[in-house]
């Protein structure tokens, strides 16, 4: 009896120890450490989201754990044209796609377009006309390509193919789409706007993830009966009739980062898939493809012999002989018909080669930055009005931009915030940056720099990167082409050329390597360039923690 009455008071005791820790737990973060004030928002008192866990991946994203390798470390170097600069980088953990983006998911974009901005209607033309991939791209003087051009993009045969004839902008214009739809849907399906409101856009009813951060009452056209039509948004104001709150804010975290394409050291990390090498705080070993081993054909023993990568074999030799060493392609070939690497990801070497984020120089300045290396920033900011409203673009204020080949091109679509370059206010007595156009910032050595005699910086011949200048006008409502003739251009680089990664279905296995790199002009497409998002991971380094050694 005594033993009894001892289990009962010991069990008790324990509960209302762990109750206690929890209710500790609770309060410790529910409670600010600085004041001790509540931060739960009961009350009407401010809220912070003091729960949150780790960020969601959005959809098609596999995550890529930071860490740090030697960037631009190639194998081979037949080619010696100084295109490489290993160095040591460390890039922080990020998300990047499975596949590369295919036909299907771009026909989505396009399709979107077409309902919310008919190209029937004058002045919406361009807004779909120039997110069109150039199908013409598989044209050859010497080749029957018909089939291509007809229905490789729009064929469902090819749905699960990598886009192609995507040039860098229109890349980047997708990317932001795939934003702006995600974090759309994400706010109908948890309740902070009406239901299916992803459904119902329209040229003056369409949803910016910016716009919606910054001015919510502007979005979706100003509807509030859309934007506080949740079901969580309907509890706030029962409970509240007066909040401010009633909107997702940033810090509560239900919005996603953006999408964009990966930036050249994020993409040649990924691709590598370090991760089976690694040997405590070291690699044992170099890798020359995203898999392990020298050689394009697989060493397993249930794959033995297969091909492990969409690439040319040879001259004329665009898959092998047909029947088991054929490699199953001689164009591009469907996603994740290759297996994956390391981090899971598909044809990160072959297939089609991707664009990344990167002005395209010869050399990586690892002396200044060795910690996400990027070239190409552009620092800009929200437009703000004579009210002091950030200003939300109409239908008749979208930017346009005529790209060197005489495509149109819309940078901007109706209900996005417009941007502006930063001043100095926000360079004034910066150390890091001076300037909103940093994409030729440290460009190279003396020897190396942007012009020959810094003196004659205004001279046009001095100009190391004095490439073709294509004139592009626009005369009596027709535009005017004038190709550039001259014969005392030196170099094709300029601040509107980026770069390109991983071999294609036209490369020999040279270019698989990873840190192989090319470059080509941002306004232009070929067959063989696709491309796939990124998105950074906030937060911790790791989805799990630190993790122990065993």
């Amino acid at each position: 009896m005594i033993m009894k009455n001892f289990v009962k008071s010991f069990m008790l005791v324990s509960l209302a120890i762990f109750a206690t820790g929890c209710n500790n737990s609770r309060d410790y973060k529910s409670n600010s450490r600085a004041t001790g004030w509540d931060l739960s928002g009961r009350d009407g008192g401010v809220s912070y989201k003091t729960d949150y866990e780790e960020q969601e991946p959005g959809p098609g994203l596999l995550f890529v754990e930071g860490g740090t390798f030697t960037m631009g470390r190639v194998q081979d170097d037949v080619m010696r044209d100084w295109n490489n600069t290993p160095t040591q980088q460390h890039v922080q953990s990020f998300y990047i796609d499975e596949t590369e983006v295919t036909n299907v998911m771009y026909l989505e974009y396009l399709d979107w377009l077409k309902q919310v901005f008919p190209p029937s209607e004058e002045r919406y033309k361009n807004i779909y006309t120039g997110a069109l991939p150039d199908t013409l791209v598989w044209r050859n003087p010497l080749g029957f390509n018909e089939n291509m051009v007809n229905n490789y993009l729009r064929h469902p045969a090819f749905h699960s193919y990598p886009v192609v004839g995507v040039n860098w902008i229109q890349a980047t214009e997708f990317s932001q789409w795939r934003t702006d739809r995600v974090n759309e849907k994400r706010l109908a399906d948890k309740g902070y706007t009406a239901r299916d409101a992803y459904k119902t856009s329209s040229a003056e009813n369409v949803f910016s993830t910016e716009t919606y951060l910054n001015a919510p009452n502007q979005v979706y056209g100003g509807n509030d009966s859309i934007t506080k039509g949740g079901r969580e948004t309907d509890r706030k104001l029962r409970n509240n009739p007066d909040s401010t709150n009633v909107y997702v804010q940033r810090k509560d975290g239900e919005l996603l980062p953006a999408y964009r394409l990966p930036t050249e050291a994020e993409w040649e990390y990924a691709a590598l898939g370090q991760s089976s090498l690694r040997d405590y705080n070291s690699y044992r070993g170099r890798k020359k493809y995203p898999w392990d081993g020298q050689y394009t054909r697989s060493g397993d023993r249930k794959t033995i012999g297969d091909q492990r990568a969409n690439f040319k074999q040879g001259q004329g030799d665009y898959g092998g002989i047909a029947g088991w060493s054929d490699d199953g392609a001689d164009i591009t070939a469907e996603v994740k018909s290759y297996e994956p690497n390391d981090y899971g990801l598909y044809d990160m070497a072959g297939n089609v080669s991707e664009w990344v984020a990167d002005v395209y120089r010869p050399r990586v300045d690892n002396e200044y930055n060795d910690f996400n290396y990027f070239r190409g920033n552009v620092y800009t900011k929200n437009a703000i009005t004579e009210e002091g409203k950030v200003k939300v673009l109409s239908a008749d204020e979208v930017v346009y931009d005529t790209l060197s080949n005489g495509k149109i091109i819309a940078r901007n679509t109706p209900g996005e915030i417009a941007q502006v370059k930063i001043g100095e206010e926000e360079t004034y007595l910066r150390t890091q940056f001076s300037k909103s156009d940093n994409k030729n910032f440290r460009d190279g050595d003396k020897s190396s720099s942007r012009y020959y005699d810094e003196r004659s910086t205004n001279d046009k011949d001095k100009k190391m990167y004095n490439s073709p200048d294509h004139a592009v006008t626009l005369k009596d409502g027709e535009l005017d082409r004038e190709f550039d003739k001259t014969s005392e251009r030196t170099t094709l680089i300029d601040d509107n050329v980026r770069v390109y990664k991983g071999g294609s279905w036209r490369d020999r296995a040279y270019w698989l390597d990873p840190a192989q790199r090319r470059y080509f002009p941002q306004d232009m497409s070929t067959n063989d360039i696709g491309f796939r998002n990124a998105m950074s991971k906030v937060g911790s380094k790791s989805n799990k923690g630190r993790r122990t050694r065993n």
